[in-house]
């Protein structure tokens, strides 16, 4: 399949497919796409172009539809409009790659008073360049999830630390490595708890337990 280059678009050839499709005339093809006769006809005769939104009305009466296709032939959708927007609804440029705003988020000393944001991107071409290397460059835009702000991913990266080191601590038990630690029932009375001092544990005088004292 031989794909057409960029600027060889056969305007008056597609209109006249067009009504040839509908079997409409320019008369009629102006009058169900709402624009003037004169449109029509100077874009059929190649006097002058035509907007996209007429050149898609018109595709439709004839049962067809507009599309971009890439170099193999085909056809390439849209940017997805529900893609991540910054912390003021608006969306980032095109050309650049989102990313989690904690993904080696870095801001100069002026900026450190603003929050982390949930998105964003990086301006240095240098910089998204090495990314897409290291990476791939993406397809589109992320879709924001459930659990994208920074805290949320701090907290999931913070339980699956606590997993694997509980998971290494069971491995160290299981291969012999660690003294397994005695088990007993704690009868401390729920007042100890209270206890204020510091980072070692304490127990109210009255406790018959004491069960983490030596």
């Amino acid at each position: 399949m031989t794909i057409a280059a960029m600027g060889d678009f056969d305007l008056p050839g597609t209109l006249r497919r067009i009504r040839r499709r509908a079997d409409l005339s320019q008369r009629e093809l102006a009058r169900a796409c709402t624009v003037a006769l004169a449109v029509v006809s100077h874009a059929e005769a190649g006097r002058r172009g035509g907007t996209v939104e007429f050149l898609s009305r018109a595709a439709v009466l004839a049962g067809l539809r507009l599309a971009l296709l890439d170099e193999t032939g085909t056809e390439v959708g849209p940017m997805d409009g529900d893609a991540v927007r910054d912390d003021a609804g608006r969306r980032f440029p095109a050309h650049l790659d989102t990313r989690y705003g904690d993904d080696c988020w870095w801001h100069g000393p002026e900026r450190y008073s603003r929050a982390q944001p949930t998105y964003t991107f990086d301006r240095c071409r240098d910089r998204r360049d090495a990314r897409r290397r290291r990476l791939g460059s993406p397809d589109d835009h992320q879709v924001p999830r459930p659990g994208d702000s920074p805290a949320a991913r701090r907290a999931r990266r913070q339980a699956d630390a606590q997993r694997r080191w509980h998971e290494e601590v069971r491995r160290r038990q299981e291969a012999g490595e660690l003294r397994e630690c005695p088990e007993w029932d704690c009868a401390c009375p729920p007042e100890c708890a209270e206890q204020d001092a510091g980072e070692l544990p304490a127990h109210i005088s009255e406790c018959p337990c004491e069960c983490d004292v030596d």
